[in-house]
């Protein structure tokens, strides 16, 4: 059910040159309804009903960069090539006409295989250390030249994404993916640059994707990295097991060019360390934004009874109370708030939020993911 007070989510937020008229997000999420890797009418639809029903800012689904095994499924979007940019084209067209802002995930799958397709490239897959999970090999280590191919790729999307007219960026860094496994000494024991002791010195490679991408979009266009503690591969790692770990972590990326922080947690109200200060303890993005100083994102099955990975396996999920999330907002612990499953299933989902429409909003249920809405 919704908060009885919700005014908090749709005060405007702005940073260097995104004006968003409220605090919500729409989370990127896996669709894999491009052929060939080319967003069509359907999608650009698809993005284009939430930003007539007043989402603040969309992420759009991960989009992969110009690398062969960037992605893990066949029907994932390409953000290169002259097609998929054309798609891409008509996404942006449609979103700003309905008056909403957007930005593109740009992302690289690493060594990671999808659970939901036996569909694999017919090149080897690429990570750090030719690691998809601890003592699990599974693909080619990157040569020097594959990491500098890489980073341009990178580059490239990102300065794609402002030739057609996207508000921002989002870099793809979380969940086991390529960047993450950079972060994770289990899949990287690399011993250049890339590698380390320590998550700092693992950081490197993803300090130098924003480098990359700041240069190709220039000061004002801002960068969000999404970023999370676990893994597919484990649900239980952690990376910073201490908010001095934290901020040795982040900051450096922050420093980098990384203006927003997209802190993804399976539960946003669970506190990041519960140890230091209790059970209503600030979450992974308030623990971010405290560390760092940089406006943070937080997402994590919101507005729903239960946690996105039971989706996969065809669990429903019931309306659930705002208010936790309200009064974390009130209280400024973060700025912003992605929405996954509830408007995944429902474009309307705010619009009913704001009306305080309880009676409206309705379960989740698997067969959302069966099409697009």
């Amino acid at each position: 059910m919704a908060s009885s007070n919700v005014d908090v989510l749709f005060q405007p937020f702005q940073l260097k040159s995104l004006s968003l008229k409220n605090r919500i997000v729409m989370a990127p999420m896996t669709r894999s309804f491009s052929p060939s890797g080319v967003p069509d009418d359907n999608v650009a639809a698809y993005y284009r009903r939430r930003a007539e029903n007043e989402v603040g800012l969309i992420l759009s689904e991960g989009t992969t960069i110009d690398r062969p095994t960037a992605r893990n499924e066949p029907n994932i979007p390409f953000f290169h090539g002259e097609q998929a940019l054309a798609g891409w084209q008509n996404v942006i067209d449609g979103v700003h006409a309905a008056g909403g802002r957007m930005g593109p995930q740009i992302w690289h799958v690493g060594s990671v295989a999808s659970f939901l397709t036996e569909w694999v490239p017919d090149v080897p897959v690429e990570s750090p250390s030719g690691l998809v999970a601890p003592g699990q090999p599974r693909g080619n280590a990157m040569s020097d030249q594959a990491i500098a191919d890489t980073l341009d790729a990178y580059a490239r999307a990102a300065a794609d994404a402002k030739r057609l007219g996207f508000d921002t960026v989002e870099i793809h860094a979380a969940h086991g993916y390529l960047i993450d496994q950079f972060f994770w000494a289990a899949t990287n024991q690399r011993n250049d640059r890339y590698g380390g002791a320590t998550l700092k010195d693992r950081s490197r490679f993803a300090a130098d994707v924003i480098k990359s991408v700041r240069e190709a979009v220039g000061p004002d266009m801002p960068i969000i990295l999404r970023v999370s503690q676990w893994k597919q591969q484990d649900f239980d790692v952690r990376l910073a097991n201490t908010p001095d770990e934290m901020a040795a972590w982040l900051a450096p990326l922050v420093e980098a060019g990384a203006d927003i922080l997209h802190c993804s947690q399976r539960r946003f109200w669970e506190p990041e360390y519960p140890e230091l200060d209790g059970t209503d303890g600030l979450n992974f993005a308030g623990w971010a934004k405290k560390l760092t100083g940089a406006p943070t994102i937080s997402v994590g099955s919101v507005g729903l009874s239960s946690d996105f990975m039971g989706a996969f396996s065809g669990e429903s999920s019931a309306p659930a109370s705002l208010d936790n999330l309200v009064a974390r907002m009130e209280r400024d612990e973060f700025d912003l708030i992605a929405v996954g499953r509830a408007l995944l299933a429902d474009p309307a989902w705010v619009k009913k939020v704001r009306a305080r429409d309880e009676e409206s909003l309705g379960d989740f249920t698997k067969e959302a993911l069966a099409k697009l809405y």
